[in-house]
């Protein structure tokens, strides 16, 4: 007889268990973030997972609508969407429940989000994230503070090699509009443009192509894209986004002269809330995404800007962490004895009942240690 009972261990594709120890080790690199945050003004915030549709979509929502699971509520008959991000919710937060505090306004959050689909760089579509969101003023500074704050986040969890990548997500717009292309055309150059394809570019951008090949071009170190912004013939609106770049980059570097940052000025892909200035965190020299942020309108249009981390991420490139020791407790131990080694860092695992061998038992339940008296001893 064939059993048809679908196995209980299989989880829908893009979702996994997370086991020891890497569940542990998980929750404590996200709490060391999160002391980060704190030293720095950052004030925590718990959104719930679910919110009404109309209000998790709304505002800066409204750009994560197509990776929103959606589901009817029991009690209230309306419809409730599960977070795709947590952004939207602080800025939600930000400007309802804490609209009369006082701006700066520093929030920080953790937890979990759940998208209708993975992307092939990231097929997991449950995962963590952590971050900041500071609203209120339409800064560089603020740029600066949120960037800098993040990179000593991953530094506090041993990822000391970081390049941040600055972009202006609505500069290829400008760019493309100008051009003044049909419909067919301009959705061909924004492809062209998202691949890099500087030959596609310069056979469709028409009298911008050369604008538009160099500024590709130019992409790479901070200090050359700088300088190919400069030279380039922008538009007011243009302009204005290189000036906000420039001023960025000098705000971080006052904060942090070893942190590693390029510019990319036609780089677009993201959140459709971003505007103005952009950032992605990467590990050096893995080229790994270790979070994504920048400047936003939050709820009622107040100016924001922020950074989201990704902890799954972060722990790939961190120096792998030792595994916390294991004492193995035999029947009749000292509780103050085992007080004192949880104290010292041990994990401890007590008998439940009396065991003839007690050392067999330490090693089948994978502990490093046996309490030998007052004294844990290796086995």
């Amino acid at each position: 007889m064939i059993d048809d009972a679908p196995n209980p261990a299989l989880l829908p594709a893009g979702l996994s268990d997370v086991l020891p120890p890497h569940a542990e080790t998980e929750a404590e690199a996200i709490e060391t973030m999160a002391r980060t945050f704190a030293l720095h003004g950052f004030q925590r915030v718990k959104p719930p997972l679910l919110e009404f549709e109309e209000g998790l979509l709304s505002g800066s929502g409204a750009a994560t609508a197509e990776q929103t699971f959606r589901l009817m509520d029991p009690v209230s008959q309306r419809m409730m969407g599960l977070r795709a991000d947590i952004t939207p919710q602080v800025a939600r937060i930000a400007a309802s429940r804490l609209a009369a505090a006082p701006r700066p306004l520093r929030l920080s959050y953790s937890g979990q989000v759940l998208r209708v689909r993975g992307s092939q760089l990231q097929p997991a579509r449950q995962f963590a994230q952590a971050g900041i969101e500071l609203l209120g003023p339409d800064s560089f500074e603020a740029d600066g503070e949120v960037i800098a704050v993040g990179v000593e986040a991953l530094a506090a969890v041993g990822v000391a090699d970081i390049s941040v990548d600055i972009t202006l997500p609505t500069l290829a717009g400008l760019l493309v509009e100008a051009a003044g292309l049909d419909g067919e055309a301009t959705r061909t150059l924004y492809r062209a443009l998202d691949r890099k394809d500087v030959a596609a570019v310069r056979a469709v951008a028409g009298s911008h192509a050369a604008l538009l090949g160099a500024l590709l071009a130019a992409a790479g170190p901070a200090d050359r894209a700088l300088a190919a912004l400069a030279r380039a013939p922008l538009p007011a609106a243009g302009r204005k986004l290189a000036d906000r770049a420039a001023a960025t980059i000098e705000a971080v570097r006052a904060r942090n002269r070893a942190v590693t940052l390029t510019l990319d000025p036609l780089e677009f892909r993201g959140w459709r809330y971003h505007r103005d200035v952009a950032f992605t965190l990467f590990a050096r020299p893995t080229g790994d995404e270790l979070g994504r942020g920048g400047r936003y309108l939050g709820a009622g249009d107040e100016p924001a800007t922020g950074l989201t981390l990704y902890p799954e991420a972060v722990l790939g490139a961190a120096p792998r962490k030792a595994a916390r020791e294991r004492c193995y407790l035999p029947w009749g131990h000292s509780a103050d004895a085992a007080a004192r080694l949880r104290a010292g860092g041990f994990a401890t695992v007590a008998a439940l009942a009396p065991d003839a061998e007690a050392e067999t038992e330490a090693r089948r339940l994978l502990c490093t240690h046996i309490l030998r008296g007052a004294q844990a001893v290796a086995i």
